[in-house]
């Protein structure tokens, strides 16, 4: 459970893919023949009763998909994918009315608990819906159409057990439950609107802290990023009062603790994916899911909180990528740079398109900018590789964002 729910953050800083294929390979060696896993691996035999269930054993599905999306590894997919299968065949086994209750759930939570029916069955159907699309990418269509239909019957069930049609609110409206069934597309499209102001006033009930445990910390941060509310959680992540990863400096930590509370281990990377979304939400970098291993790029920054600057760089397969934006007192001012034989969507966080220049000149014309076009909340420029230089008037919307950012 705790390396994928940090993969993606290994992924951004450092090298881990041979790391990744043999231990997959070792989670191979252990699988049952029935298709269960341990919640350790490697093990002499502990993990197989305490510990496993679908929120520690997704590790076998999303880290091969987390291996393609960065890499464009498809290698790792086509070694485990029948065992892939095995693994879901072997959830259905354990499901009653399409829900699954066994494994552990939201491991320690700052207060509110989540049932594990709700976290068990959403990685269920993340998991027949990984094997379906893998299916599908390697050729093999039948099994494709066949985990795709499991998928949308697991989602209409999960809806009919915990979600609250009366309220937009999922089991007991923790954060973990609400930005899981965000987080993991189980929402259907017209409710999403509510459940996400729901999570939002879940957080704003806890004054702006975290209350969750290891799952929902990576849903909670990425649910409010896809849908548009990046300042919430950056609100969240900015807390220095406890609970939260700022509270952990104050007390002297130079590493990730195990329990919000400062118990257990003082070096553990459960609670790691945030370091992934410093460069997914606030430098903008990430791959796009229809050309993977960042062969297209989208860099869309936010500018947050009381941010006058992020400066990211991410060593892709195909070679640097950096996103380094910085705020004056009346401009804003995105470098980017894409790799060789790359392209990407730049997106100018409150800007008009005619009001943004690349270079010195106006950037709808300028050299390497292929098309453009205007969205509600940014100037969005695809381009091809090279080294770019957008700057912009600080929009009144900016400006708002932080009361000290004027000053610096």
């Amino acid at each position: 459970g705790d390396a994928h729910l940090a993969a993606e953050q290994a992924m951004y800083n450092f090298m881990p893919a041979a790391v990744y294929e043999k231990w997959l390979n070792d989670m191979n060696d252990l699988q049952w023949t029935n298709g269960e896993l341990p919640a350790v691996v490697p093990t002499p035999g502990f993990g197989y009763d305490w510990g496993n269930g679908p929120a520690w054993d997704s590790a076998f599905l999303l880290i091969p998909d987390y291996l393609y999306e960065y890499y464009d590894d498809t290698r790792v997919l086509e070694d485990h994918y029948d065992s892939m299968k095995l693994y879901v065949d072997y959830l259905t086994g354990h499901a009653t009315n399409g829900i699954v209750s066994i494994g552990l759930g939201d491991w320690v939570p700052v207060k509110t608990d989540t049932p594990v029916p709700v976290t068990s069955t959403a990685y269920y159907f993340k998991d027949a819906q990984m094997v379906s699309q893998t299916a599908a990418l390697l050729g093999h269509p039948v099994d494709a159409e066949k985990y795709s239909e499991l998928a949308e019957r697991i989602k209409a069930d999960f809806n009919r057990e915990f979600y609250h049609a009366a309220t937009g609110i999922y089991a007991n409206g923790s954060q973990t439950a609400l930005s899981c069934a965000l987080y993991q597309g189980l929402v259907m499209p017209e409710n999403r609107s509510l459940v996400l102001s729901n999570l939002v006033a879940a957080v704003a009930k806890t004054g702006g802290h975290i209350d969750t445990g290891i799952l929902g910390a990576k849903y909670i941060l990425n649910a409010l990023l896809e849908n548009g509310r990046a300042d919430v959680a950056y609100q969240i992540v900015s807390q220095t009062n406890f609970p939260g990863w700022g509270w952990w400096m104050e007390q002297g930590a130079t590493t990730l603790w195990e329990g919000w509370n400062g118990g257990g281990s003082h070096n553990h990377i459960m609670f790691g994916d945030i370091s992934a979304w410093f460069y997914k939400a606030l430098a903008g970098i990430n791959a796009d899911p229809a050309a993977p291993g960042f062969k297209h790029i989208i860099i869309r920054p936010n500018c947050v909180g009381n941010l006058s600057f992020v400066r990211a760089t991410y060593d892709s397969i195909h070679g640097p990528i950096v996103s380094d934006w910085k705020l004056s007192r009346s401009k804003f001012n995105l470098h980017v740079e894409i790799p060789a034989n790359t392209s990407a969507t730049v997106y100018v966080p409150h800007a008009k398109v005619d009001e943004v220049r690349e270079g010195g000149e106006l950037a709808k014309k300028a050299t390497g900018i292929v098309a453009c076009r205007q969205e509600p909340n940014a100037a969005v420029f695809e381009i091809g590789s090279g080294s770019y230089e957008f700057n912009c008037p600080l929009a009144a919307k900016t400006n708002d964002l932080g009361a000290d950012q004027a000053a610096n």
